[in-house]
């Protein structure tokens, strides 16, 4: 049995029960450097119990749609924020904690030049990168413990395209998730 999940466009009001989106929409907060370079300021709440904002970088495999979706994880202690160092799409997959277990997960494909932070606590995908080079620049907590707790579905979800909302050709890509 499989328990299928399209993908839909990540828009700032769509995924704010989960996190923030990072991206330069609307005018600049502040413009800077002579004019040269406009700054949008705060665009994603960071939020930790202790430790310390760390910056990591991580280079993930790209998957393929249809991709089995068998576990989310979350972080207890911090937020998370995922920030693509390519100009290409990536897959967020998201559930609601429904007491202390995910619910049913949602889906979203970026668009180019969008990040994600996932609030503290929320339950979510692996880094599902839809391209190579996978590379991106992540925020998270640093300190002592374990800040993971994963949950194993009974029935794996398969996470589908939704071809009004996924870029041509993402069905095609040259590594399956499965």
């Amino acid at each position: 049995m499989r328990v299928p999940i399209r993908v839909q466009r990540l828009t700032a009001e769509a995924f704010a029960p989960f996190g923030d989106v990072i991206e330069a929409t609307g005018s600049p907060d502040k413009i800077i450097n002579q004019g040269l370079c406009g700054r949008f300021h705060d665009r994603a709440a960071l939020d930790f119990t202790d430790g310390r904002a760390g910056i990591s970088l991580f280079k993930a495999v790209p998957r393929a749609l249809p991709l089995r979706l068998e576990m989310v994880e979350r972080h207890p202690d911090g937020s998370q924020a995922f920030i693509p160092m390519s100009a290409h799409p990536f897959l967020v997959i998201v559930a609601r904690d429904e007491g202390g277990v995910p619910g049913r997960p949602q889906a979203f494909q970026t668009q180019i030049g969008q990040g994600i932070n996932y609030h503290r606590g929320t339950w979510h995908g692996v880094l599902a990168p839809l391209y190579d080079p996978g590379l991106f620049a992540v925020i998270d907590r640093i300190g002592d413990g374990d800040n993971l707790e994963e949950h194993w579905f009974e029935t794996p979800y398969v996470i589908e395209t939704d071809k009004e909302c996924v870029s041509e050709g993402l069905a095609q890509s040259s590594h399956q998730g499965e």
